[in-house]
Parts: structure tokens; sequence; C-alpha cells
């Protein structure tokens, strides 16, 4: 018998006037560990560039794993990217529906 799969909560955010998809993914972390040096667990919450880091490490890796074509680089990126699709991400995150484990920015 076939298990209903569970799906990650499922949030676009606009860069450049395209929705793109964004959303935690293994792919994700992996990226994020590569590129910030550590892992996510250790992310702190008052370093912005890294917060910024991880969401276009989100997008980079929804859109690999969606098909959809995204070549941006996390500079341009950031320039496009508003404080309220920031606020969404990590509200998202927090939503009760969400059958992932948490991952909270820890704070030092």
């Amino acid at each position: 018998m076939k298990q209903a799969k569970k799906n990650a909560p499922m949030l676009t955010i606009s860069i450049g006037g395209k929705d793109l998809p964004c959303r935690v993914t293994m792919g994700a972390m992996v990226r994020f560990k590569r590129s910030a040096g550590y892992d996510i667990s250790q992310l702190d919450s008052s370093n912005l560039e890294d917060l910024l880091v991880f969401i276009w490490c989100c997008v980079l890796s929804a859109c690999n794993a969606d098909g959809v074509e995204f070549d941006m680089d996390f500079e341009t990126f950031a320039d496009k990217l508003n404080a309220d699709d920031v606020a969404r991400f990590f509200q998202s995150m927090d939503s009760p529906g969400s059958d992932e484990k948490k991952t909270t920015p820890r704070s030092t």
C-alpha cells in the first residue's frame, strides 16, 4: 500500500516579476553548508547575510527540483528580495500545518 507523500509547505517568492518556488529541502541545506561553511542548525538569527543565503539556497534547490530556470547570483537575488518575502519565508517555516522538523536560527 502506498503512503501519501508529505510535501513541504509551498511558498513562492516573486523575484524580478517571476514567482519562484521556495522551500526547505535537503539540497538547500547542503547548498547552505557549502556556501556558509557551517550547518543550518548553527545559523545565528542576527546574521542577515546568512539568513538571505539560506533563502537563496531554498529557491535554488526548489527551482532545480521543479525544473524551473533560476540562474541568479546571490547578490542580484538579495537586491531583488524584499523584507516581506523574508518575513513570509520564516513564518512559513513556523506554520502549524508544517510536518517538517522546525529549524529555527539560534541567537547568540
